[in-house]
C-alpha cells in the first residue's frame, strides 16, 4: 500500500511572523530561537529547525472533525519554512528520528486504529492501517511530547 505523507500548508501562519511578541502573545503564540539542531520539529517543512532558527510555539487544531477525537495540539512552525512536498512512500527525518504514535482516523473522524512505534519502522504499521477500508487517513503524532506532526494518505 502506497501512502504520501504531508506536512501543513504555510498559507495560515505566514502573517504570524510580522508580529510583535505581545501580539503573539494576545493569540497565546510564543516566538522560540532553536537551541538544538532536534527538538524543534516545523510542521510544515517537517524538518528540525537548527541552532538559531526562529520558530513559533502556537495551538493548532488538526483534527477538526465532529467527533469526540476533535483534537488541537501545539506545534512548531520555522519562520523560513516553505511547504513540503514528499515523494509517495518517503519518511521524512523528522518523523523517522522519533518515537511516533500513529492514529488511523475513518470518514467521520472515529480512531479506527492506534499505535506507538519507532519512525525507523513506521512503514509497516502505516500498510496495516491503510489496509483497513474504514480508514480514510492517519495523524502522527511525536508520541514523547505528544504534539502533533504530519498526516499520511493513501497514494
Amino acid at each position: 500500500m502506497h501512502f504520501r505523507i504531508s506536512g501543513l500548508p504555510l498559507a495560515p501562519f505566514a502573517s504570524l511572523f510580522e508580529l510583535s511578541d505581545a501580539e503573539l502573545a494576545d493569540k497565546a503564540i510564543v516566538r522560540h530561537t532553536a537551541t538544538a539542531n532536534h527538538g524543534f520539529p516545523c510542521r510544515v517543512s517537517l524538518r528540525d529547525a537548527e541552532i538559531g532558527e526562529r520558530l513559533l510555539l502556537l495551538n493548532y487544531e488538526h483534527l477538526p472533525a465532529a467527533s469526540p477525537y476533535r483534537a488541537s495540539h501545539a506545534i512548531y512552525v520555522r519562520e523560513s519554512a516553505s511547504e513540503v512536498q514528499l515523494e509517495i512512500d518517503e519518511i521524512p527525518e523528522a518523523l523517522a528520528s522519533r518515537l511516533l504514535s500513529l492514529r488511523a482516523y475513518d470518514t467521520q473522524g472515529m480512531m479506527r486504529h492506534a499505535d506507538v512505534v519507532n519512525g525507523r519502522e513506521v512503514r509497516p504499521l502505516i500498510t496495516e492501517m491503510l489496509s483497513d477500508p474504514s480508514v480514510d487517513y492517519i495523524h502522527v503524532h511525536n508520541a514523547k511530547p505528544g504534539c502533533y506532526a504530519a498526516r499520511i494518505d493513501r497514494a
